[in-house]
């Protein structure tokens, strides 16, 4: 097996319902699932059996040199869980924006150069033999959370990740819902600064993503203190005023982003994900301040944070291949 490091067709309307009220039904078959997470850091991959995933491991992606490559990495890392597990079938969760009906990537940016028009359904079925399917990284989270985690009793939620940018998938009626171009859910478009609108700066100058996103967290605390590089490094200063004071004005830029979010779509819940949310404050701050800012037949909203953590995207994939 590569190096690594080892860590313990139809309508695009997704519907769940069956596994969201009997998750045990989509392992009737009892298969054994090849299911990788392909982002622009890591590779994470393992083998799910009965909503289990076995064998999960993490590889460099190496993005920059390329989607022919990263797609080359994808098959060797397959290849070598192959010589040691069967599986029935691939789900594949990647970043860029994806035709799940094709399996193609529509569009990806430069952080996997060459990653637009990447027929990974095609090409994993051509050499392995086995029914592909493959899904953008944040709707197969929301799938993932959907079926094993936060989402489960909810059939209307949005869910968002906070990260290096700021994405989001959407559930309404127990179906996924990816829109007429397959790109449903980019929050981290939505415009909240309009006062800082550059169409020079690209598509997200004044949105969401530029002001809520971790990155834009770490960007203001630098602007305090240089050393100030990383969210851990941030909130273990989060008793000194200054420090909480960065924190309290990007919690605010969260909450501005979810009041539009709610009143527009009218969710049963939000689910919150992303490795800042693992600060129990953050979400506290967030409650806090989101109620008192939507209108009350509105309130009944349930915020939750994301259960899965870096497996959501793998258990998502997992169920990929269940009828539509």
């Amino acid at each position: 097996m590569p190096e690594l490091t080892e860590k313990g067709a139809g309508s695009r309307n997704i519907c769940f319902s069956r596994l969201l009220a009997v998750p045990d039904a989509a392992w009737e078959e009892n298969m054994k699932i090849m299911v990788l997470d392909i982002g622009g850091t890591t590779i994470k991959a393992g083998i799910c059996e009965e909503g289990k995933l076995d064998a999960v491991r993490e590889f460099p992606t190496e993005a920059k040199l390329g989607g022919e490559h990263v797609t080359a990495r994808a098959q060797e890392i397959i290849g070598a869980y192959r010589q040691e597990h069967a599986f029935s079938r691939i789900g594949i969760s990647t970043a860029g924006q994806v035709d799940p009906v094709q399996g193609s990537i529509i569009w990806a940016n430069e952080n996997i150069p060459g990653y637009t028009g990447m027929r990974l359904k095609d090409r994993m079925e051509e050499k392995f033999q086995v029914p592909t399917a493959v899904e953008n990284d944040v709707n197969a989270a929301a799938l993932g959370e959907a079926v094993f985690g936060a989402g489960r009793g909810l059939r209307d939620f949005v869910c968002l990740t906070y990260g290096t940018g700021v994405g989001g998938a959407l559930f309404l009626g127990g179906k996924l819902y990816s829109g007429s171009s397959f790109s449903a859910g980019e929050f981290g478009a939505v415009v909240t600064h309009p006062e800082k609108r550059d169409p020079g700066q690209g598509f997200f100058s004044g949105c969401y993503e530029k002001y809520a996103s971790a990155t834009a967290l770490v960007e203001r605390a630098r602007e305090l203190d240089a050393s100030l590089t990383n969210g851990r490094a941030i909130f273990a200063r989060k008793e000194e005023p200054a420090v909480a004071a960065v924190i309290d004005a990007w919690v605010g830029e969260i909450v501005y982003g979810l009041i539009t979010i709610i009143h527009m779509l009218n969710p049963g819940g939000v689910i919150l994900g992303g490795g800042v949310l693992e600060q129990p404050c953050v979400l506290e701050k967030i409650r806090e301040r989101l109620y008192e800012n939507i209108m009350p037949s509105f309130r009944g909203v349930q915020l939750r944070k994301a259960e899965l953590g870096n497996r959501a995207g793998m258990l998502g994939a997992s169920v990929l291949h269940e009828k539509r």
